[in-house]
């Protein structure tokens, strides 16, 4: 368990090391995908690629202008000529400023613009794809999507592939113009620079590998101690102090064997830098050298060569991390596209809320629904339920846990169809409905409210966005909300906190209630909805809730009967199947019933506590 809590405390550290996928054919087709959203902004990407060559291309004219510079001092060619080649460096300096400039500015133009169509493509993806989806994922592995995955994508364009390309032509070039200065010196180079960056580039894979291994070390030690303080007081009841004492100190041997092995590896990497690296750039100078002896090149051809030698070197040592770079793109872009080939609910940007084609007068039918969820399609929730709940009805499923009474909710909702059997609305299927109309004129009021983060104003106003000030106070009175809120210093302005956790579980009850009044819906969903609330919340809920289900079909899930007594219907449910129907009296009459021996239970609770 401590080392599950410690990979999640370390991954906000290893965020940006994300999978890498091969890149293959079949990857990069993926890849090749996302290109539709760079084309409104090809004639940018494109000026951003033809300066990001000019910038390659005047680097590489600058040390052969260095070299002549050496070369007309060291063989007196006069001041003259000095001062023009200086003048030709620093013009050389000018251009490949402004070209760099004009590359940077097009290329994360292009970049932001063409990503911020992306992430609004890929949430709204998210928002409108269905509940199943959403029961086989976590919060967490989405958000990476959206934040992490988009963020690699958006790197790569911004950074990874112009610096890619860039590193390209300077390395081709830079070859070029190394044969251009000496074939001798540079096969001499050739032969040896790709072998000692090859063993570069591996020996510092193999430390970060060991550098990662003991910052997860260094996070489950950190784990032990969060953990041990958190329960400090189950520690010293079981007098654990030193078993406590002796798994942090297992813990932080570990990370030192991690660190005294990196240590070895990053010593020897040293030496190796230090000793070969460097060192074979001291033979290719000595030869160099002895090539001026004999007068095969001059010294200022000699210093032209060391610099596109370095720029050569550089070159070659990039290659290694920007392939990295591009593996984990490829993976991130692979992610983002197999979210965006995700089936999402027929919903469009152009639906709004409160807009309604086939209007629902309030009549439901459940016929014969049978109906599993799909991330537990062995169990069987509903099996062959029927009832129906008239207009304007205030209609009570009961029923004990796990009997589905809360899956009736996600149905009628539409968040998941019935494996067989049929819904109706107004003795029309609801398939013949479209998926907003049915939102539309639907309410739910449940038992764990979940408020968003702004102000009581934004939250009741969710239930009809476009409500004016005179709408909302209503809405709030009627929700018996209206008093609390204005207790508040900023009043409808006041900040609810996440989750709505500055508000007790009454208040955030009526925020609830007052939404769904404000929304008008022509059926109304209450799951739960007094189920957690002390005896004077739960009576300020009622009359809210009085109000809310007046002259509207009402649907009361329940867990308390003494709230449900005053329904027209109630339907008692046992294993995913309709057992009883009846008003409260009807169904207290039945001494063999369950509704009568769910009551009993309760009643015999409240006077035991």
């Amino acid at each position: 368990m401590a080392k599950g809590r410690a990979q999640l405390n370390s991954g906000s550290k290893q965020e940006t090391d994300l999978p890498k996928a091969k890149i293959n054919k079949q990857s990069l087709k993926k890849v090749i995908t996302l290109v539709k959203y760079l084309k409104p902004y090809r004639v940018k990407f494109f000026l951003g690629i033809f300066f990001l060559i000019l910038t390659a291309l005047t680097s590489l004219a600058f040390p052969r202008a260095m070299g002549n510079l050496i070369d007309a001092a060291n063989l007196s060619k006069g001041l003259s000529n000095i001062n023009t080649i200086a003048i030709v460096l620093l013009g050389i300096l000018f251009f490949q400023a402004i070209t760099t400039f004009l590359k940077v500015i097009w290329f994360v133009e292009v970049a932001e613009r063409s990503l911020a169509d992306l992430r609004k493509d890929t949430y709204f993806k998210l928002v409108t794809l269905p509940m199943t989806f959403f029961a086989q994922r976590r919060v967490g592995e989405l958000n990476s999507r959206i934040s992490a995955d988009l963020s690699q994508i958006q790197d790569s364009i911004t950074i990874t592939i112009a610096e890619l390309l860039r590193q390209i032509i300077t390395l081709i070039g830079g070859i070029i113009a190394l044969s251009l200065v000496s074939v001798k010196l540079t096969l001499m180079m050739l032969a040896i620079f790709p072998v000692l960056i090859g063993v570069a580039v591996v020996f510092g894979k193999y430390i970060r590998g060991i550098a990662r291994k003991s910052q997860d070390q260094l996070a489950e030690s950190n784990v032990i101690v969060e953990e041990t303080l958190q329960g400090i007081s189950n520690v010293k009841a079981f007098v654990n102090e030193a078993y406590e004492t002796l798994r942090y100190k297992k813990s932080m041997n570990e990370v030192i064997k991690y660190a005294l092995k990196g240590a070895k590896f990053r010593g020897a990497f040293s030496a190796f830098i230090i000793f070969c690296l460097f060192g074979s750039i001291v033979i290719v100078v000595w030869y160099g050298s002895t090539l001026v002896q004999k007068g095969d090149i001059t010294v200022g051809e000699l210093t032209t060569f060391i610099l596109y030698a370095t720029y050569v070197g550089a070159a070659m040592g990039s290659f290694a991390d920007l392939y990295s770079q591009l593996q984990k793109t490829v993976g991130a872009t692979e992610r983002v596209i197999e979210l965006l080939d995700e089936k999402n609910e027929d919903i469009s940007l152009d639906v709004r809320q409160g807009i309604i084609d086939k209007k629902i007068n309030g009549k439901i039918e459940f016929n014969n629904i049978q109906f599993a969820y799909p991330t537990r399609i062995e169990i069987e929730v509903l099996k062959g339920l029927s009832f129906t709940a008239n207009i304007g009805e205030k209609v009570a499923i009961v029923g004990q846990s796990g009997a589905g009474k809360s899956t009736i909710a996600s149905l009628l909702l539409r968040f998941y169809t019935p494996d067989s059997g049929s819904i109706t609305f107004d003795d029309v299927n609801a398939a013949e409905y479209s998926l907003s109309d049915i939102r539309n004129q639907i309410a739910i009021v449940p038992q764990d409210v979940l408020l968003f983060g702004g102000s009581i104003r934004e939250n009741i106003c969710y239930g009809k966005i476009d409500a004016s000030n005179d709408e909302l106070i209503t809405a709030a009175r009627q929700a018996n909300a209206h008093d609390f809120i204005m207790s508040f210093p900023e009043g409808y302005e006041t900040v609810v906190g996440e989750r709505g956790i500055k508000l007790s579980g009454g208040q955030r009850q009526r925020i609830a209630i007052a939404r769904a009044l404000l929304k008008n819906p022509a059926i109304l969903i209450l799951d739960e909805a007094t189920s957690s609330l002390d005896s004077e919340s739960e009576r300020l809920v009622q009359e809210a809730l009085q109000i809310l289900m007046s002259g509207r079909t009402s649907i009361i899930i329940a867990h308390r009967l003494s709230t449900i007594r005053e329904a027209d219907q109630i339907i008692v449910i046992d294993e995913g199947i309709v057992k009883e129907t009846g008003t409260h009296q009807e169904l207290m009459n039945n001494e063999s019933g369950l509704y009568r021996y769910l009551s009993q239970l309760q009643l015999q609770e409240t006077i035991a506590e």
